[in-house]
């Protein structure tokens, strides 16, 4: 339902987590854009589903709605979310191992990382690629330098 709500073709959603826990629900819509996401779009979403889940009385009883992008401590979810985030250094952990570098693309199948191996004048960049299944968790690092 909130999927057929946005109104630009560039945005899209993420997750939708529901838990009715207590006595009011609450219904978390997590959206995104290829070229991130406004406030105002995330409010005229908000209005235009509380008013769609209203009107089709498809949840019962009292519940809150809110409609947010991906923090920074949300996993990459999507391969849309990789490709935008082509560029960036990211955490990627597996089964077996974790991998950090900068995302340098993404395909049907996986994404690559470049890494920096050594140090000094022996520093050497190294690209390895993981396939999507193999892939556990994906994390934006954020660098304060």
């Amino acid at each position: 339902m909130a999927e057929s709500l946005l109104k630009d073709q560039a945005h899209f959603i993420v997750d939708v987590i529901a838990s009715f826990k207590g006595a009011v629900g609450k219904v978390l819509v997590i959206v995104d854009g290829d070229a991130g996401i406004g406030i105002d779009d995330c409010a005229d979403l908000s209005r235009d589903l509380s008013k769609a889940l209203d009107d089709s009385n498809l949840i019962s009883g009292a519940f809150n709605l809110e409609v947010s992008t991906p923090g920074l401590d949300q996993p990459l979810k999507l391969k849309r979310q990789y490709v935008k985030n082509i560029g960036r250094n990211v955490r990627v952990r597996q089964a077996e191992q974790t991998d950090e570098g900068k995302l340098t693309a993404v395909d049907e199948n996986s994404i690559r990382l470049t890494q920096l191996i050594g140090s000094g004048k022996k520093k050497e960049e190294k690209t390895i690629e993981i396939p999507f299944d193999k892939i556990d968790k994906t994390i934006v690092l954020v660098s304060f330098k």
